[in-house]
């Protein structure tokens, strides 16, 4: 997956800039991203701040960690159910 040029808060400034009363044609033509991006921003962090998208982000990072950690474990929790069950 590409990374993307913007942080979260760069988008959720980006986004305000709508509330400011500019319109998405200009914002767009002016950040260099298309109006499919700017619509595509909009739906994703709607009525999110910048403390809350930061927040979100770390939650997603941990989710992901603790994903690994899990698959982890599981498998050494396979490998040594498998090594017990043989006969000696």
């Amino acid at each position: 997956m590409q990374k993307s040029r913007y942080t979260e808060a760069q988008i959720i400034a980006v986004l305000k800039e709508v509330d400011a009363g500019m319109k998405v044609k200009d914002i767009c033509s002016k950040h260099g991203i298309s109006n499919a991006t700017f619509y595509k921003w909009r739906a994703k962090y709607a009525e999110q701040s910048s403390s809350e998208a930061r927040r979100i982000k770390k939650l997603e990072d941990e989710n992901q960690r603790l994903k690994a950690l899990v698959a982890d474990l599981t498998l050494r929790n396979q490998a040594l159910k498998h090594i017990v069950s043989k006969k000696w």
